[in-house]
């Protein structure tokens, strides 16, 4: 199984009592996004699954994919790692998911999947990490592929 956490690109700073879920992009987050999902889009499998935070700069970054998408509150800014990884099925579904989420659930999924001490590992805003979980010698290993940062692109 492949499984891609991406996090939303730039988005605007939240201002007192305003919805967190309703921050947009900025336009240097469109331009981010922009770039990662046409690099993802290259490399991804045409049937890749794809999970999306309710949250609209996370659909945002998403939608310049150009893929159909789900929309889960699993993964949203108060999810869990555990209800990301029960959504996505890891490590034991067949193909390619891509996550689309916030920090620090991407952080502390990579975290745990990678077996770090930290609870949370940094992920850049619009950076990709992409793990893959494969069995060697009866033991399941997770590897990273690769982390692409949209700055890189």
């Amino acid at each position: 199984m492949d499984l891609i956490l991406w996090r939303h690109a730039e988005a605007v700073d939240a201002a007192l009592n305003e919805d967190d879920m309703a921050r947009t992009l900025t336009s240097r987050g469109e331009k981010q996004a922009a770039r990662m999902a046409a690099w993802l889009d290259r490399q991804m499998p045409d049937s890749t699954r794809i999970w999306v935070s309710p949250a609209r700069r996370t659909e945002q970054t998403a939608q310049l994919l150009g893929r159909k998408f789900k929309v889960n509150p699993a993964i949203g800014p108060t999810g869990s790692v555990d209800a990301l990884l029960e959504l996505v099925q890891w490590p034991h579904a067949k193909g390619c998911v891509l996550v689309v989420g916030h920090q620090p659930t991407l952080g502390q999924t990579l975290s745990r999947l990678l077996g770090l001490d930290s609870l949370e590992c940094p992920v850049k805003k619009g950076a990709v990490w992409w793990l893959r979980y494969r069995e060697r010698d009866a033991t399941g290993q997770t590897v990273v592929v690769t982390v692409q940062s949209p700055d890189l692109l």
